[in-house]
């Protein structure tokens, strides 16, 4: 496996890992998704061969904040190290920025992966968040 900037927006590979992980939201207004790869902070990439494997892409100013916004993986290769190589990679890449956030699923074993990599719950420093959301018709 190798990780690398993903700087070719590919819009079959990337429907293709979305759709595959569910995120049908994201893929049903693809020229969104395609504005918010080219206006992304960083995004890094999982490649096997010539294959993707999985994703992780940060918004933000890269100095003060940095948002986790997307890290998905393709089911057939998670629980393989490619999701905790993405986000260690992008931590690496950021590691003097004060807050670096996510959002996620609450199931359990998606909360007890964030934080064996530091992540602590909002709840645990003295924090709330709020996301307003729209939901697409």
């Amino acid at each position: 496996m190798e990780i690398r900037e993903y700087t070719e927006y590919n819009a079959d590979e990337i429907r293709s890992l979305y759709d595959s992980v569910g995120w049908t939201a994201y893929t049903r207004d693809m020229p969104a998704l395609e504005k918010g790869y080219r206006n992304s902070l960083l995004i890094l990439a999982a490649y096997e061969g010539d294959q993707l494997a999985g994703i992780a892409r940060a918004v933000g100013d890269g100095a003060t904040i940095v948002f986790i916004q997307d890290i998905l993986v393709k089911p057939d290769r998670q629980r393989q190290g490619i999701g905790t190589a993405l986000l260690k990679a992008m931590l690496d890449r950021y590691a003097n920025v004060r807050q670096i956030e996510l959002t996620t699923d609450s199931r359990p074993e998606t909360i007890a992966f964030y934080k064996s990599l530091g992540f602590s719950e909002f709840s645990q420093i003295g924090c709330s968040g709020f996301m307003r959301y729209r939901i697409n018709p």
